[in-house]
Parts: structure tokens; sequence; C-alpha cells
């Protein structure tokens, strides 16, 4: 018996007209065709293979820690003279806890550089936590500053082992950005945001006035992950490049809606220096295109408050506003603080105890913020909206030390290990240079805290190198 694909040929028994039983004629039967039937065992094998790829990466918690930056804080929001726990703080501590329970059963391990780059910033946050004129307030300071410098990234080293972790990290990065720039941008076009030259325009997303600053970091995080991946989108197909462009028109607008001086200049500096190292000449025409559609927005909108606010950055030296204006004041009181307290400072969180006896008398009593969900309120000014300076004057030389080190350590990383067509190595060099420059001006606090913990997480790990991940978005080079 033979078979063949259009059915099955048997042969006749006996001869045809005297011929040999060997040479008999066949015939062929249909063959019956079964039609394809879904099977539940292949749909329930399909979902536990998606269960075993959630449990075998636990980077998915670190997603979800991103998320969970987003939720809105419970209650007024306070004074900001407490502690404010959020949902990302109690999502980073689940984090941490899984990293914890990941080494205690050996399934990872500390990698020895992770030692050297979080180690020096613990032990000086410790030593000036007891040697603090004020131990009892410093302390909620401390817990802040391991939480988030050494605790929450650690645990993202920990828990981000491969490309498609990072991948995965990062992806959660810009689907918070772009949620809070679509909200942030439904806010300022339905007058519903914070208030800003008597009008509610201003876009602060989920985060309220009271925390005026944080979708644009948020925000300016998410334009640096989708900016490094445009620059790879064409490895993807011809629809990656537009749908990557539009993501980032939408990022653009929800930052000029958030009218941040502070993020526009530091993204300003990141952008910049990401798409020099990939190719110059595309930094050069980016910057004639963003030159031309600037002028565009300014004809435009004319005198509107994104221009308002552009213009005062240039007279933010000759002729300051009362926000530069406090901040200037600050800034020369923590110097002061510091010259006073030069090794171990006056302790984490003392800063505004001290404040009034070494600031001008030009310091006004504090900052102003109103939205429809909070209303009006006044903010104290607990910091000098300089993070180095913060730390000098709170934490005197020993602390700067120790917190310098940890990005020292990461840059020093990067360098050795870049990759100038690795989408990953773009997005942790163009943090850190965010990260740094954001700190001459401005200084961590709010929700955002978190977040800038998983980022520098991000960046530490590509830093310290990756383990054998698929790589699907470079063709070749260098896994890190």
């Amino acid at each position: 018996m033979t078979e063949r694909s259009e059915g099955v040929r048997l042969p006749l028994p006996g001869g045809v007209g005297g011929r040999p039983p060997q040479a008999a004629r066949t015939t062929t039967l249909p063959r019956h065709r079964t039609t394809a039937v879904p099977c539940p065992g292949r749909t329930a094998r399909a979902s536990r293979r998606v269960l075993a790829d959630l449990r075998g990466r636990p980077s998915w918690l670190v997603a979800a820690t991103v998320a969970c930056v987003g939720v809105p804080p419970g209650g007024d929001g306070g004074d900001g003279t407490g502690v404010q726990v959020t949902a990302g703080d109690v999502a980073s501590a689940v984090l941490v806890g899984a990293a914890v329970l990941l080494v205690a059963t050996r399934r990872v391990a500390v990698p020895r550089r992770a030692c050297w780059a979080f180690a020096p910033a613990a032990v000086a946050f410790g030593v000036t936590t007891v040697a603090s004129t004020d131990i009892a307030s410093s302390m909620s300071g401390f817990v802040r500053d391991v939480q988030i410098f050494v605790l929450v990234p650690l645990a993202v080293v920990l828990l981000a082992r491969d490309r498609r972790d990072l991948g995965i990290v990062f992806g959660s990065v810009l689907g918070l950005g772009l949620g809070e720039a679509l909200y942030g941008i439904w806010q300022s076009l339905s007058g519903t945001g914070a208030s800003i030259g008597g009008e509610n325009v201003r876009a602060v997303g989920t985060f309220g006035a009271a925390d005026v600053m944080a979708m644009s970091i948020v925000v300016g995080f998410a334009f640096l992950v989708l900016t490094a991946f445009a620059l790879v989108a064409p490895r993807y197909g011809a629809a990656a490049v537009p749908v990557a462009l539009a993501g980032l028109g939408v990022l653009a607008l929800a930052l000029l809606l958030a009218l941040s001086r502070g993020s526009w200049i530091a993204l300003g500096a990141a952008v910049a220096l990401m798409l020099l190292v990939f190719d110059r000449w595309l930094a050069v025409k980016a910057a004639v295109c963003c030159a031309a559609l600037g002028l565009v927005v300014f004809g435009l909108l004319g005198g509107g408050e994104v221009v308002q606010r552009s213009a005062s950055i240039a007279s933010s030296v000759n002729d300051p506003d009362q926000s530069v204006s406090d901040r200037y004041n600050l800034w020369a009181a923590a110097g002061r603080i510091w010259t006073d307290h030069p090794v171990t400072g006056v302790g984490v969180k003392n800063f505004p105890a001290y404040r009034d006896a070494y600031a001008g008398i030009e310091l006004s009593s504090g900052s102003e913020t109103d939205d429809p969900v909070n209303g009006y309120r006044r903010q104290p000014l607990l910091s000098p909206h300089e993070e180095y300076l913060l730390v000098l004057s709170e934490q005197g030389v020993l602390g700067f030390a120790g917190f310098a080190a940890l990005p020292a350590a990461i840059l020093w990383g990067l360098w050795t290990r870049r990759d100038l067509r690795d989408p990953f190595w773009l997005t942790g060099t163009a943090f850190m240079t965010f990260l740094l420059v954001n700190f001459l001006y401005a200084d961590m606090g709010g929700p955002t805290c978190v977040l800038t913990g998983v980022l520098l997480g991000a960046a530490a790990r590509r830093a310290f190198g990756l383990g054998r991940g698929t790589a699907p978005d470079r063709p070749g080079g260098a896994g890190g």
C-alpha cells in the first residue's frame, strides 16, 4: 500500500485483461480531511508560559513600581514638613523585599561593582545622621536617602539581569510618561491644571500643584527613553520612525505646558549629548529644526505663558523674578551653613531649622500653589533647591563624598562599556546627564524620588554589565 498527499492508492485484486496482479490498476480513495479545532490544552500551555515568564522576570516588579509612581497621593498632601508615604514608596518596599529574598535564597548575587558604588553612600549617610545636631529629625531623611540612593537602585540592579529586563523597565517609564503627558495636556486645555498668572493652565498630571515639578520630571525621563529608541527605530521597519516621532511630539507638548524651566534646561542638555554621541550631523539638523519650531511656537503663542517662562530664563541673572530670587537666597544660606559645619553638616532634614538664621531678609516666607483639586496653599521653603548645596549643608564634605561616589561609579561603568548604538546605553547616559544638570538648580523630593531611584538602578545595571539575554534591538555589537 502506498500513500500520497492527494489520497491513498490501493491495488485492485487480480488482473484485468490477462495482466498479472503486479500490474493491476489502482484507484484513489478520497482522504477524509480534518478541520482544525482550537485545542484547550494549547491555550492552557500558552498561559502557563506567560505566567512562568512573569515569575522568571522579576523586572516586572520594577515596572509595577514605576506605574505606582503615578498614583495620586491620598489626602491633601500636607504642608511638606512631614513624611508622606506614596503608593510608589509602598511598591518600592515590595521591590526591595523581593531582591532581599532572591539574595537570601542565592538565586542572585550582588555584583562586586555594586558594592563599591552603593556602600560609600550608605556609610556616609549613616555617619552624618549620627553626627546630626538633631538625630531624631534626621532619621526620616536618612531612611529616604538610603531608599532612593541605595536600596531601590540596588534592587533594580539585582532584578534587571539582561536586555529584556531593561526593556521592561524602560518601557514602563515610557508608558507612565505618555499617560502623564496626555493627562497634563488635557488639564492645560480644559483649564483644570495648576494656577499660574491667574489661570489654571499649568500641566501637572496626577501629581497636582503640591508637586508642581513632578510631571515634567516624569515626562522628561520618558522623552529620553523614546529619543534613544527613536534613533534606532529604522531597525524595526518604516512605521517605527513616524510612531516614535508622534510620541515625542506628545511628550514635548506636555513639557511645554508644564512650564518648568529647569526641566527644559536639563532635558535640552541630555538630548543634545545623546544626539552628539550618536551622530553629530543628526544633532546639527535636530538643532536647526528645533530652532525653527521654536520660532513658530513663539509666533503663534505671542505673549503666552510658555514664551514668558522661556524669556525669564535669559533674564534670571540680571532681573530675576521672585522664584529665582528666593533660590539665590537659599543657595547663599546653604553655603554659609556648610562653611560653619564643613565636615558632617547640620544633619539631614535640618536645613529649615537653620535657614532663617543664615538667609537674608529678602527671602520670602514660602511659595504659593493653587489648583482646582487642592485649592490655594502656601508651601514652606524646606531646601535650597540645589542638590549639591543641600548635601553639603546637611551632610558636609563626608556626606557629599559618599553621595558623589554613586554617580561617579555609574558614569565610569558607562564609559568603559560604551556602545554608541545601544539605546539602553544612550538612555542611561542621557539620564545621568539630566540628573546631574538638574541638581544644579533643583533637588530631589516628592513622589518622583522612587522613579529616580529606579532609573539610577537601570543606568547602574547597564554600567555594571548585563547578562546574556537576547538583544533583538541590535543586530550585532557588544551586549553590554
